[in-house]
């Protein structure tokens, strides 16, 4: 009964998030689904990022996910043209039926780039497809080494490995080496780029992945974990 019940649960998900990413192809905005543990500088990284589309002409929304509080939508609406916060509760994830609820709120005509704030967690956020065209996988310096071969679903499907916070690469116990061994074990394309929102150092290198996404991923279905 419990696995028929999982199984109904993610089909029904597919579904909607079929229909959101047809909703955004409509619109020529692409999705961009971002996952990490919490304090991973997720916020932060947006806040850096939808400046600098905003200074090239290009308009962003963000959609936050959190159990509870809407600091993080308060913080990106003064950027985001708009913004709007989900508070999931006990769910450690957002579903797509609340990313379709959360697009009725949006006129998507006017945004480039949807950015999808999921809910700070490094194992379910993996398995569900949101809609999204790509998936951006948040992973900090001050984490350690050790935390693609612990949980590996993540890092299977990202398009993309930011390695955030490297301001304060020097101070922490990482084995660059290793980590790209895990990564590629999993993921032998994702582009792995360290990054620091607080200094800029290698920002560029993800905005202009970003800004070569729209024409080859608008419409594609990002990658996710089916059993």
């Amino acid at each position: 009964m419990q696995i028929k019940a999982i199984k109904h649960i993610m089909q029904d998900n597919d579904k909607i998030a079929a229909q959101v990413r047809e909703t955004l192809k409509a619109a020529g905005t692409l999705g961009v689904n971002l996952i990490s543990s919490p304090g991973s500088g997720k916020t932060t990284l947006l806040e850096k990022t939808i400046t600098a589309l905003n200074e090239r002409g290009k308009r962003c929304a963000v959609i936050v996910g959190d159990l509870e509080t809407a600091r993080d939508a308060e913080r990106l609406d003064k950027m985001a043209a708009e913004s709007i916060q989900i508070n999931t509760g006990l769910s450690c994830h957002l579903y797509a039926n609340q990313i379709a609820a959360a697009l009725e709120n949006l006129d998507l005509n006017t945004i480039d780039y949807l950015f999808i704030e999921n809910v700070g967690n490094m194992v379910c956020p993996g398995e569900f497809d949101l809609g999204e065209n790509v998936k951006t996988i948040l992973y900090s310096f001050p984490e350690g080494d050790d935390k693609v071969a612990k949980y590996p679903t993540i890092f299977r499907v990202a398009d993309i490995v930011l390695l955030t916070k490297m301001d304060i690469k020097q101070v922490c116990e990482f084995d660059m080496d290793r980590v790209m061994t895990d990564i590629r074990k999993l993921n032998g394309t994702a582009p792995v780029v360290p990054v620091s929102s607080k200094t800029g150092e290698n920002f560029d290198q993800w905005l202009n992945w970003l800004l070569e996404q729209p024409a080859q991923h608008i419409g594609r279905q990002a990658g996710f974990v089916k059993e």
